[in-house]
């Protein structure tokens, strides 16, 4: 087997195939190792021809002469024959060599490799007579080995512009972009140059500055340093490294500036590229003006303004006849203003100046299909849409600015409604069979913009079954009858997901009537279809919930009025004469527990209650019956009114489903025309006296019903007179959502002191001028002290 056949893997044999990666790996090490080596005798064998040289030139002897001598006195100095020949040509190169330079190459005499790479790195300096070279020639064998990965050397112009001179480790594309920067653009090398010292830049991304390499070396350092000859700065070399820097650049620093020092005398003699003509010159300016008026599109020729070094704005230097000032003014206005001038929102609002600094100072092409710029027009700002194109020509800028006209956007605004509505249009030839969709449309099918359009024949087949009658009859109306029809239909696409979709189309004839094609569009109806489903199910749901409701009020509502009946005349009793009025709520669905009672005890004396259970509805009412029919009940053991309240707090504790409520007990004997009540977070009864004056009882301790298992109640007693009204009221007569308790009740107490008249007028008229709000039942209690013979 050839050794060429044991490198070809076989099938089969993973282990063997393992191998042969191996061997194959090794090989390609080797022959990298191989070049590699080759490339640094090449390097070594240009630094001894270049010693060689020197000897000759120095000794005037021949080309054999001078390889003998070499090897000579490199064997009497202990140094390789490289080593020596590096130290000669260090020695002929000192009128070149700043001090600077002699240190760091001083101090890299420590390191064998390093100081013979620097020294070649030098002699190609010397030996190039082109800065392209000399940049090469500085990555390649001096910058590396410090983990550069590219260099730019830049001429500085009279007028600070910067002209590439060199470059290594950069694409040709972005070599060619950054040939020339124009005065006033803020970049690495500009700043280098200002200051007239090295600049360092830990990473390019936090310095914030276009330069060259931008895009692959954003994360990277950045080091630029100015060099020039006999203390005249004549150029910036800018050095690039793939990883961020350190802060300080400490021993590093002084290295990178005997390297740009070594490319000094090269820049100085460079010229190889001229700087592209000026603004200013008029030659240049006038063709470029010819070439903007032979332009079709809107275009204004914009000039750079550079106030103290730094770019400021632009002048409008020229607009073509074509071009149309956003704001309705003629171009002799607008020539020769500055930018921010005519447009003064354009560095906020739409960002336009800065695009067309960008532009300026990187070369690279702005483009925008819809930029919205606003302008001042007698100080109304007016806005309008434009399709913007930014280039730069040398030291200026063309900016085309095309106002979008009412076709364009209502093209924008018809396939935002596509979009939005979901509708694919379409177009079938009926003659040729060519058939024309829309991006929409073949998003409906989920088929990707490459597939083939389906013709409407085959819509059935793309269709529910259940729907071919009506697919049917849509394409004999369009396709026999020809008229314009719609139908819809359930989609089931290739990728399983299902549509509800309206097909609508017409015919298009020609002058003798025949078909000749067929268009119309495709809308997703899905939402819709659903959303109906659903609100015809919630229809349903809602009116049987209705129903359920409509039983529920009912119910409370007659359980109520068999308790409680709304209208019920006065009740004579031994030595009082008691009057009800109950109001229930406006809306029957509030139907609450309002609730009192007027009961003759064993013992001769009378039980006055009024009661509001919490909530409405069939619960409220229930609770209320609860609560009224066992205060009957403990009543007939002749307990006072804090007693009866306590054991019926325990009623609603134990006995009911989370009832509470409030209540007012009172037991009243007509022999003394004493009343003892006491009350359970209930609002205290009024008094109306026989003089006219009215009083409300105090609000003695007692919370509601309900809430806690072990409560102790207040209980009062006062003496009534012949003649006085007491009156019992729930907090549907009186509360308010905007005002306090207290102002509610004071409010009461003067309704009731100003109107006159008997127990029952009395009541009619709390309700009549009744101010509260809550739209809850109300209930009114009047008891009229008479006489015990009475």
């Amino acid at each position: 087997m050839t050794a060429d056949e044991e490198l070809l893997p076989v099938p089969g044999r993973p282990a063997e195939v393992s191998a042969n990666l191996a061997r194959l790996a090794d090989t390609v090490a080797r022959l990298r190792g191989e070049v590699d080596h080759a490339h640094a005798v090449a390097d070594g064998r240009a630094l001894i021809e270049l010693a060689k040289g020197v000897l000759m030139e120095r000794l005037h002897c021949t080309p054999a002469d001078a390889a003998r001598q070499l090897e000579s006195l490199a064997g009497r100095a202990g140094l390789t024959p490289l080593e020596f020949a590096a130290d000669v040509v260090g020695e002929a190169a000192e009128d070149r060599i700043t001090e600077v330079a002699q240190e760091f190459l001083a101090r890299a005499e420590g390191e064998d490799s390093v100081a013979v790479r620097l020294r070649t790195a030098e002699s190609g300096v010397l030996a190039a007579g082109d800065t392209q070279r000399v940049a090469e020639s500085i990555l390649e064998h001096a910058l590396r080995p410090l983990g550069a990965t590219a260099v730019a050397v830049w001429l500085a112009g009279p007028d600070g512009s910067l002209t590439l001179a060199g470059s290594a480790g950069f694409s040709a594309e972005e070599a060619a972009r950054w040939r020339y920067v124009p005065p006033g653009v803020a970049t690495p090398a500009r700043n280098a140059l200002l200051e007239r010292d090295t600049v360092w830049y830990p990473t390019l991304s936090g310095a914030g500055l276009p330069s060259l390499g931008q895009h692959t070396l954003s994360g990277g350092g950045r080091v630029a340093v100015p060099t020039g000859t006999g203390g005249r700065i004549i150029g910036v070399v800018e050095m690039c490294w793939p990883e961020p820097l350190p802060a300080e650049p400490g021993r590093q620093r002084r290295q990178l500036e005997a390297l740009a020092e070594l490319c000094g005398h090269t820049l100085d003699t460079w010229d190889g590229v001229v700087a592209p003509v000026a603004a200013g010159s008029g030659d240049f300016l006038s063709e470029l003006v010819d070439f903007v008026d032979g332009l079709h599109d809107p275009a204004v020729l914009l000039s750079p303004c550079v106030d103290g070094g730094r770019l400021t704005d632009f002048r409008i230097h020229h607009a073509n006849v074509r071009f149309a000032d956003p704001g309705g003014r003629p171009r002799s206005r607008i020539v020769g203003t500055r930018l921010l001038e005519t447009y003064p929102l354009a560095a906020e609002e739409s960002g336009l100046l800065d695009k067309i600094r960008r532009v300026y100072a990187t070369g690279e092409p702005f483009r925008a299909g819809s930029l919205a710029v606003t302008t001042l027009v007698d100080q109304v700002p007016l806005t309008v849409h434009t399709d913007v194109s930014v280039t730069r020509f040398a030291g200026n800028v063309l900016l085309i600015l095309r106002i979008q006209d009412d076709a364009a956007k209502l093209a924008v605004l018809l396939q935002h409604a596509q979009r939005l509505g979901r509708i694919g249009g379409f177009e079938e030839n009926v003659v040729t069979g060519t058939i024309t969709w829309n991006t929409e449309l073949f998003a409906l099918y989920g088929l990707p913009p490459t597939a083939t359009p389906l013709s409407l024949h085959e819509l059935a087949t793309h269709a529910h079954p259940d729907d071919g009658p009506a697919i049917g009859r849509f394409l004999r109306a369009v396709l026999h009858h020809q008229r314009p029809s719609s139908t819809a239909f359930r989609l089931q696409r290739s990728d399983g997901v299902a549509r509800h979709i309206r097909v609508v189309a017409e015919p298009v004839a020609d002058a003798a009537g025949e078909l000749l094609a067929v268009r119309g569009a495709y809308q997703d109806v899905s939402s819709q279809h659903w959303t109906e489903v659903a609100l015809a199910a919630t229809r349903d749901k809602l009116a049987e919930t209705e129903q359920q409701s409509i039983e529920r009020n009912r119910l409370a509502l007659q359980l109520q009025h068999a308790i409680m009946p709304p209208a019920k005349g006065p009740i004579d009793m031994p030595g009082l004469r008691a009057a009800v009025r109950y109001r229930p709520a406006e809306k029957e669905h509030l139907v609450g527990g309002d609730w009192y009672d007027a009961v003759a005890l064993p013992t001769g004396e009378v039980l006055l209650c009024v009661g509001d259970v919490a909530g409405h509805g069939i619960d409220a009412a229930t609770g209320m019956v609860s609560l009224r029919n066992a205060l009957r009940g403990l009543a007939a053991t002749g307990a006072g009114p804090a007693q009866l309240l306590t054991w019926l707090n325990l009623v609603a504790y134990h006995l009911t489903d989370h009832v509470t409520a409030t209540a007012v007990a009172a037991v009243y004997d007509p022999a003394t025309r004493a009343l003892r009540w006491a009350r359970a977070g209930h609002l205290p009864p009024i008094v109306r006296h026989r003089d006219g004056e009215v009083t409300t009882l105090p609000l003695i301790r007692g919370s509601l019903l309900g809430a806690v298992r072990d409560v102790t109640y207040q209980e009062e007693e006062i003496r009534l007179a012949e003649g006085d009204i007491l009156l019992i009221y729930t907090d549907g007569l009186i509360e308010r959502r905007d005002r306090p308790v207290q102002e509610t009740v004071s409010r009461l107490v003067t309704l009731v002191e100003r109107h006159e008249g008997g127990l029952e007028h009395q009541l009619d008229t709390l309700l009549t001028y009744s101010t509260a709000d809550t739209d809850d039942d109300t209930c009114v209690v009047g008891i009229e002290v008479r006489s015990a013979s009475s």
